[in-house]
């Protein structure tokens, strides 16, 4: 149950690093059968439409991250989007391992949370400390993120 834990808080931190990336990476996952959701109330993910709308929306996100009149992640609306989609993803992680969908959403929703602040931080100080144009350290952002939620669905 242990790495169950740390997936389900890794899933959270991504969902607070890009709030659709990780419901993507989730329903893709979950479509192909690397998550096992079938007889969960979270099988839905699986579907071809839960793949279409949040992949769309995904890259909706990733461009809209550019833009310069994009609210700040830590601001109420988004960091309540990354809690909710954290909370998701780490539900539909615990539930693939046969766990409680409430400690997974517990979980995910806290490593939503982690995500959103600590990854503001460290990309504020990176462009500001390195003097480095905030979109490269965006696009940076955006391959860990990916990145990460790979590894965590298929582990």
């Amino acid at each position: 149950m242990g790495y169950v834990f740390l997936l389900a808080i890794g899933i959270g931190i991504v969902a607070g690093l890009r709030s659709l990336l990780a419901p993507a990476v989730v329903a893709w996952a979950a479509h192909f059968d690397l998550l096992n959701l079938n007889g969960s109330p979270l099988a839905f993910m699986g579907s071809r439409t839960a793949v279409a709308i949040f992949s769309v929306l995904a890259i909706g996100e990733l461009i809209a991250d550019k833009l310069p009149k994009t609210p700040k992640r830590t601001a109420l609306g988004p960091l309540l989007a990354r809690i909710l989609t954290g909370g998701l993803c780490g539900a539909s992680l615990w539930a693939a391992a046969g766990q409680s969908l409430l400690g997974g959403a517990l979980l995910g929703g806290t490593g939503g949370v982690i995500g959103a602040f600590v990854g503001y931080e460290i990309r504020r100080r990176i462009v500001n400390n390195l003097h480095i144009k905030d979109i490269f350290v965006a696009i940076c952002e955006d391959l860990v993120a990916i990145a990460l939620a790979c590894f965590l669905v298929w582990h």
